[in-house]
Parts: C-alpha cells; structure tokens; sequence
C-alpha cells in the first residue's frame, strides 16, 4: 500500500467531443471520494466549466498531489511536457485513438483512478530528451521530447546528410530520409515505423533509427542515456527537426543538433494490475490476426 493522493489536478482535450461529460464526471466522483479537485485553467476556459476552481497549468502541477489527463497520446506528451519540472505524478485516461501513454479507458475510469488514489498502482519514471539546435557556434533553438526528436528533410523531398557523433566520437555518416533519436518511451511511436527496436520504457536509454537510409547496411542502435549525441547536418536542400510532432525548427546545411538527456522524468501511474506487454498486445495486435 503506497500514500494515498488528496488534491488532483484534471486537465482535458478540450476539442475532443464528450470530454465535458468524462471531466465532470470524473470531477464529481472525485469529490464525492473526498479529495479537493482543481481543473487546468485552459480547459475551464475553453469548455466553459465553472464547476471546479481552475489553476494554470504550472500552478495546477504546484498544487496537485497528482494529476490526470484526459486525452489521446498527443495530449499527454505535450501536458507531461509541460509538468515534468514540477514533479507531478501523471494518470492518463484515453479519449484518443491509441492510447500507449493514456491507458486507462473511460468506460473503467471511476474504478480505476479510485484503485491508484487508494495507492494500489504501478509507477514508471520515464526519461525526456533535450535537443539544442547550434548555428555558427551558437545555440539558436532549444525544446523537449517526451517521444523523440527526428531531424528529417523538409518540403522538397530530396535525401539530406547527415554525420552522427555520440560524445563527440564519430560513429557513422548517412544519406537518407532522416534519422529518429528516441527515448524508449518513443520506440513505439515513429521509430517503430521506422524499422526501430522496442525499449521497455523504464530503461535509461536512446535509440537512433534511420529513416529510409539510402544504404542497406544502416541498422538501429541502442546507447546509454547519458550520451551526448551529436547530429550534424552536412547538406541539405531544406531539412527541419521535430520535437514530438508538436514543435519543429528550419535547419539549415551545417547546423548541429545536439540531444541530452533532459533534467526532469515524468512519473506515469498505472493501475496495480497494468502490464506494459499486455499493452503492446493490444495496441499492436500480436497474437491475433490484423
């Protein structure tokens, strides 16, 4: 039996159709089981719900001894993002289509929130990556990952190249579509696609995946966390570098794109009977047929 949690913080996707209904609900349930329930400012506002008092989000992380996010995937990446500084646990409950990240369902919500906030779950702390766009010896873009970081050619839609160090030890050049860096939490995302191995997300470690490498002896590799890894952009027409799909950056031939672990983890809870490989089951249809 773990501490149980008194005040949580509801964020939700707030363009998803019925996810008033599933907050309010949540909302109402949670009272009821006797915590103090704040709601994301952005999503009272945007939902028009004056039934919970609403916090911005940094100040909703302050508060919360937990918070959950209701959503899809995408939502939870840029919430977790966002929160990671402030060390708030995180619960996602799905109203989007996959549903890796948030992966409890609606229709078990109530049962299962209750199950953790009793303290009966599973915790992860999972990595976030760092990447520093530099130009001409100095840094001119910085963001975060919670997926990966894939730097890619952009409109015209010719290879680009590429020369990859990892602490400033040369390891390979490539021309090709791109190259996926990703946290292990992300090898079920693009670099799955991509042909990259699957990394149990508890582990400290980076992929880089190859994206459509014009060579056949281009393979993944796995290395350690705290790798510093160096891409360098040696030529291309137009290329760009993509944080999570959500943010991105113009690169130009010559520009360094440096990858770190970042500071903060992010803490997800699962309900205590989770299985990360009853999820991979699910979600990527093993054992049955497509």
């Amino acid at each position: 039996m773990q501490a149980p949690f008194k005040t949580v913080g509801l964020v939700g996707k707030y363009d998803t159709r019925g996810i008033e209904g599933s907050l309010c609900a949540l909302g109402r349930f949670l009272l009821d089981r006797g915590h103090a329930v704040l709601l994301a400012a952005q999503t009272a506002e945007h939902l028009r719900m004056k039934d919970f008092p609403s916090r911005p989000l940094h100040q909703l992380a302050a508060e919360s001894d937990v918070v959950v996010v209701l959503g899809g995937d995408g939502t939870m990446l840029s919430i977790a993002r966002e929160l990671a500084p402030h060390g708030a646990p995180l619960i996602g409950i799905n109203h989007g289509r996959l549903g890796f990240l948030t992966d409890i369902t609606v229709d078990v919500m109530f049962e299962s929130v209750a199950e953790i906030l009793s303290g009966q779950y599973v915790a992860e702390e999972r990595i976030l990556l760092n990447g520093q766009i530099r130009r001409g010896g100095r840094q001119v873009f910085e963001a975060t990952a919670f997926n990966d970081v894939v730097l890619g050619k952009g409109g015209s839609g010719r290879l680009i190249d590429l020369e990859i160090a990892i602490n400033s030890e040369f390891v390979y050049s490539q021309r090709a579509d791109g190259l996926v860096v990703t946290s292990p939490t992300g090898t079920t995302a693009y670099a799955l696609s991509a042909g990259g191995p699957i990394v149990h997300p508890t582990l400290e470690a980076v992929a880089l995946v190859p994206i459509c490498p014009h060579t056949l002896s281009a393979r993944p590799i796995v290395v350690s966390s705290e790798s510093r890894i160096e891409l360098h952009l040696t030529y291309a027409d137009d290329a760009r570098v993509h944080f999570d799909g959500q943010q991105h950056f113009d690169l130009h031939s010559g520009d360094h794109v440096w990858i770190t672990r970042a500071k903060h983890a992010v803490t997800l809870l699962h309900p205590h009977s989770y299985s990360y490989y009853d999820t991979l089951r699910q979600k990527l249809h093993w054992g049955r047929k497509l």
